[in-house]
């Protein structure tokens, strides 16, 4: 009962009938209370997105995934302290984490989220030594700015470790073959070297095959999943933790007492085809077998093998059993080689096996009486077999052999190119995360067309475009990461942005009721719908929307952010400056935030803590032209005008497409009284910002200072014709209507 009730679990959870294994797996844990059961009850919890329920489940339990699954549950609840507790207890210093690579990886987060960078770094770095396949860890590490070259994590060594483990598990099959070889070798001996009298066979058959029959039903349901005796009950923990199949469990049995249909007609023609049988039979198996074996990344032969050579051994004792076999031979061609058939020979052999056993253990003891001359006949059926055995073992020996190098190859070449992907992947998406983001584009150009055309990697591009201000660019690669994987969410709150700053406000209309009816319960559709309302000018309602974002993802830094942009419109600093801080607790390097922080200080005439947080953000990504010429201004604004022009010169060289540095640079120029220079600026300028307004209200003030009147009435004009913001407007009039008066100059905006 208690294999049929896991068996039924798992088969739920596979098919994500989460309910269903609910309900089941308690009445598992009613039926037998275990630790183990009460892990697959929280399992099924937590695949039922009910973190609460397998947090009270597990609390106080002690086995390694006990305390790594209630981990999970506190993660998922943000109770980070009870997390860690229980993957490091406090009375267990030198404990081990559990459950490897995976343990690690929780750690590292929870001590990411806990502003322990170094921290999470380490546990990262160790769950990658584990389980080099362990992409998310490595992706954590370029977030923290803490990873090393993609080559160096996918090299070498990694190759080694990953295939050493796969190799293991190769070598763990194999071997499992040779001890069901040999044991059954030893069975078959001892079987038939051994007499019965009539009343043992009979106590061994009525009571033996009782116990058998029954531990072949609760194995069968279970997958076959145990590594105990034979004649034992199967515990739980085994049947749910062991990962390697046993043998069959009428792999030993040897009835006693023939059937004696078969002792009378041992010399007709039918023991002879019974024997003939025999032959096809093996073939059938070791054809299949070899198949198995080159056709598939890692052998699992373990059981097939082990059900030929029990059926071999039934055969050698009971030709009936034979003719069996020789059936589900025959059968065999109409189920084809693969492993739906095997698993098909498996279970008809042993039904037909114990059918057989239950309908002649007393036919065979009251129909017929003992005759001590009969077990000759039988002990040489039994050499023939023998032999017949010991050149079908020097066959599969030697096919072993053979699958083993083979599938030793294709565990090299599969690593080979696993890894060579990921080398690529890992230093676009490392590169990507330090800013370096023309490196990274020309990083992702390298892959497969295949892999490159892949919603992942074209999102990846896209933020790249994004942070190069390229936002044209950006549009394409979303674009096409939409077309590729058109349910995927993954940066399309930065998609959202892209549009906002084209001004595309149909488009992005359109992207945030798409993402909405995708998934209401995502944080990046929330955002694109609060960028909507946001280019609308309604920034209340934006504030509302990135507000539902931040309650759906409490650790979504971009949409702090998002909340802090709008408040600082809103002139809510105290706010902003609270969403800009809950954006740094989730992630220290989100630069966006320190760049906000930067703002607000910045229009309250904190000086000093606008150049930090501007230097923050700078030091987090050097090649944006835009934070460089922020922390120019701000240096400008402390009286330390040469330091700002040499950083707005880096801004102008990062980027010659972004007007900011360039025009702050001329505004710079003018206070030092430069004015030829500042000149000399704006007119290259203009080439690149042709339609700007203030580019041109500069000028009119540089001709006034120099009383060229009409050049500067003339350069005011065309300012008001660019339509500028109400605000300079005002400015701009203010300066025309004191042309002539010089000592308002400096007092004009």
């Amino acid at each position: 009962m208690e294999a049929m009730l896991v068996d039924c679990v798992h088969n739920s959870l596979r098919h994500f009938v989460y309910k269903n294994a609910i309900f089941m797996c308690e009445r598992l844990c009613a039926e037998f209370p275990s630790e183990v059961n009460l892990q697959l009850l929280a399992t099924s919890y937590l695949q039922n997105n009910q973190a609460y329920s397998a947090y009270h489940l597990l609390k106080g339990t002690q086995m390694a995934q006990s305390r790594y699954l209630f981990a999970l549950s506190c993660f998922q609840m943000d109770l980070l302290n009870e997390a860690e507790s229980a993957l490091c207890p406090v009375n267990e210093p030198g404990a081990e984490i559990p459950n490897g690579a995976a343990g690690h990886y929780l750690l590292g987060l929870i001590y990411k989220y806990t502003d322990r960078r170094k921290n999470a770094a380490q546990q990262f770095k160790q769950s990658l030594t584990i389980d080099p396949l362990l992409w998310a860890a490595y992706e954590e590490l370029c977030i923290l700015g803490a990873a090393e070259e993609a080559t160096a994590v996918f090299g070498e060594t990694a190759a080694l470790s990953i295939q050493k483990q796969y190799m293991q598990q190769l070598s763990t099959s194999l071997g499992l073959n040779t001890y069901n070889e040999e044991r059954n070798s030893t069975s078959t001996k001892n079987t038939s070297s051994e007499d019965y009298s009539p009343r043992q066979s009979k106590h061994t058959q009525n009571h033996g095959l009782k116990d058998i029959s029954g531990n072949f039903h609760s194995h069968a349901l279970n997958g076959g999943v145990s590594n105990m005796s034979f004649y034992n009950t199967p515990s739980p923990v085994a049947a749910q933790l062991s990962g390697i199949a046993p043998p069959p469990l009428f792999r030993n049995f040897q009835p006693a007492v023939a059937n004696p249909n078969s002792l009378i007609t041992d010399n007709s023609p039918k023991s002879t085809v019974n024997s003939t049988l025999q032959a096809p039979r093996r073939k059938f198996v070791d054809e299949g077998k070899l198949r198995k074996i080159s056709g598939r990344l890692f052998s699992d032969s373990g059981p097939r093998r082990s059900s030929r050579l029990s059926a071999d051994s039934g055969a050698n004792t009971n030709s009936s059993a034979a003719t069996v076999s020789g059936n589900v031979s025959n059968a065999s061609k109409y189920l084809g080689g693969s492993k739906l058939s095997s698993l098909a020979l498996r279970s008809v052999t042993l039904r037909k096996g114990h059918s057989w056993a239950n309908e002649n253990i007393d036919e065979g003891v009251r129909g017929e009486p003992f005759d001590d001359s009969r077990p000759n006949t039988a002990s040489t059926t039994g050499s023939m077999a023998s032999n017949d055995a010991k050149s079908c073992d020097q066959e599969d020996e030697t096919m072993l052999t053979a699958g083993t190098a083979m599938s030793a190859q294709r565990i090299t070449i599969g690593v080979s190119e696993i890894l060579s992907l990921l080398r690529i992947l890992g230093e676009g998406c490392r590169l990507s995360y330090m800013y370096r983001c023309q490196e990274a584009l020309d990083m992702y150009m390298k892959l497969p067309h295949k892999h490159y055309n892949t919603g992942w990697v074209l999102s990846q591009v896209g933020k790249a475009y994004f942070e190069l201000i390229d936002y044209l660019e950006a549009e394409k690669a979303f674009r096409l990461a939409r077309q590729a994987s058109p349910y995927c969410l993954e940066g399309m709150d930065i998609y959202s942005t892209v549009l906002y700053h084209l001004k595309e406000d149909m488009k992005l209309s359109y992207l945030a009721q798409e993402l909405i009816s995708t998934d209401r319960l995502a944080p990046q559709s929330w955002c694109a719908m609060g960028n909507c309302y946001s280019l609308q000018k309604d920034h209340e309602t934006a504030l509302k929307n990135f507000l539902r974002a931040v309650q759906l993802n409490p650790r979504f830094a971009y949409a702090h952010t998002l909340c802090g942009h709008e408040y600082t419109t809103l002139e809510d600093f105290e706010n902003g400056m609270k969403s800009y801080q809950n954006a740094l607790r989730v992630d220290t390097r989100h630069y966006n935030a320190w760049y906000g922080l930067g703002m607000i200080y910045l229009r309250q005439e904190k000086l000093e803590f606008s150049e930090h947080h501007f230097k923050m953000a700078f030091l987090i990504n050097p090649s944006s032209s835009v934070i460089m010429s922020y922390l120019g201004t701000a240096l400008h604004a402390l009286k330390r005008s040469e330091e700002a022009l040499e950083i707005m010169e880096q801004a102008i060289v990062a980027d010659r497409k972004n007007p900011l540095p360039m025009y702050q640079k001329a505004n710079i120029l003018v206070c030092l009284e430069r004015l030829d220079e500042a000149l000399e600026v704006l007119e290259e300028l203009k080439e690149y910002a042709p339609s700007e307004s203030s580019v041109y209200a500069l000028m009119g003030r540089i001709y006034k200072r120099r009383n060229m009147h009409d050049k500067a009435m003339l350069h005011f004009g065309l300012a008001l014709d660019m339509k500028p913001p109400a605000t300079d407007v005002a400015a701009i009039k203010a300066a025309m209507e004191k042309l002539h008066v010089p000592d308002e100059i400096d007092e004009s905006p």
